[in-house]
């Protein structure tokens, strides 16, 4: 989490000058000081490092990348309010107490403290995440409490668990601080420095060669930008991506899509395939049965997978024979098939290269009911930066090319 947050109250009266083109008029809205206004305008200005204002001779006028703060800014605090709002009531104590707008109430470390917590459920992990003490940190939880009248934390065997108030609430704020972090990534790369982070959450499929070829088409054109490629479980992933932890996820797409907050967008659709090494015994065979396939041991991705699932629903009620090793490891399977007589349902784009090089091939046996879209998820309100769009663009191509390669 970034240490250096803007201040809220700075954050929305820098907003409110960007609007009025001017800092009197803003003062008036944002019930601070035209001197403490000026001040938060030049502290902003030192995080971002570069002017965020023209000063005119009638008014102020946003620069470029006021402009662009301005933007990521609003969309900051509204998810904040509209969090706060829906928290509220979900889990409003019964007296009454409602506040319209909490953006104007929290504040940062409030809000630091809160993510924090949601993160490592553990008041101790969760300062020394961000650099303060524990009863700092312990004393800000509990004053956002009182102000919003909720009981956000409660103690459990295991630590601190959240109320789900609190963890909607954290989901919102860590949207707001991911837009606030691709704000400050876009001004940067105005300067012609483009050192933003862009984070992927890849399931199986994409981490052999469309992640791999776009990752360096993005780094021969902006050598600067950081990539982060997670690998988890597809819930996890899909957990990460709806609290701003991920920018997008490539992979297997669900049907239908999981929750109303994100969108899928279909790159291609693949099928299946049984793959074993070659020289298996039933690679000389012309026609299989499920019966000949459940005579050998197998290696599969753990149940509730999709693959998994299709690999039920292929067999037909056999069980294959010999002990079955589960594992989402591309280099373990293949591995465990170059060593034995196990096999596999796999992509084959997963396998490409031990194709090409004759260790591995595929069996003949009908899996075209297998066929399910590969694609990106991203979040309905997420909007790229330009470093990003050009990433996904490169993703698209690089999954164009490894068609063609099938």
């Amino acid at each position: 989490m970034d240490n250096k947050l803007p201040n809220l109250r700075h954050l929305r009266a820098f907003c409110e000058v960007v609007a009025r083109r001017s800092i009197s008029q803003a003062a008036e809205h944002v019930f601070l000081s035209q001197p403490a206004i000026t001040q938060a305008i030049t502290k902003l200005e030192q995080q971002v490092g570069t002017p965020l204002f023209e000063r005119l001779s009638d008014g102020m006028r946003a620069t470029e990348a006021g402009v662009l703060l301005a933007e990521r800014a609003g969309r900051a605090l509204k998810l904040i309010r509209s969090g706060g709002q829906e928290a509220m009531k979900l889990g409003a104590e019964r007296d009454g107490r409602r506040h319209a707008a909490i953006d104007q109430l929290v504040t940062t470390t409030q809000l630091r403290s809160l993510v924090a917590v949601a993160n490592t459920r553990n008041f101790s992990l969760a300062a020394r995440s961000i650099g303060t003490s524990q009863p700092a940190l312990h004393r800000a939880a509990r004053d956002l409490e009182a102000l919003l009248n909720l009981r956000l934390y409660e103690k459990t065997a295991q630590g601190i668990d959240l109320s789900r108030a609190a963890q909607i609430l954290a989901q919102h704020v860590k949207l707001a601080f991911a837009e606030l972090a691709q704000g400050y990534a876009e001004i940067a790369a105005l300067s012609g420095t483009d050192t933003g982070l862009i984070v992927v959450g890849s399931m199986p499929l994409a981490r052999h060669n469309i992640l791999p070829n776009a990752i360096s088409a993005l780094a021969q054109e902006l050598p600067d930008v950081r990539v982060g490629v997670v690998d988890a479980p597809y819930g996890e992933l899909l957990h990460g991506l709806r609290h701003g932890e991920l920018d997008l996820l490539i992979g297997a797409l669900r049907d239908p899509v999981p929750v109303e907050d994100v969108v899928q967008e279909s790159l291609f659709d693949d099928p299946l395939a049984i793959i074993a090494r070659a020289g298996h015994p039933l690679a000389r065979k012309r026609r299989l049965q499920a019966a000949d396939l459940a005579d050998f041991p197998w290696v599969l991705p753990p149940p509730g997978t999709p693959t998994r699932d299709h690999f039920q629903a292929l067999m037909g009620g056999h069980e294959p024979t010999g002990g079955l090793v589960e594992t989402s490891s591309i280099v373990l399977v293949c591995g465990l098939l170059l060593q034995s007589d196990r096999l596999t349902l796999i992509s084959r784009h997963q396998i490409l290269r031990e194709e090409e090089q004759g260790l591995l091939v595929t069996l003949p046996y009908d899996t075209r009911s297998t066929r399910r879209p590969i694609g990106l998820t991203t979040r309905k309100s997420w909007r790229p930066t330009a470093t990003q769009s050009r990433f996904l663009e490169l993703v698209r191509t690089a999954a164009s090319e490894l068609l063609l390669r099938k």
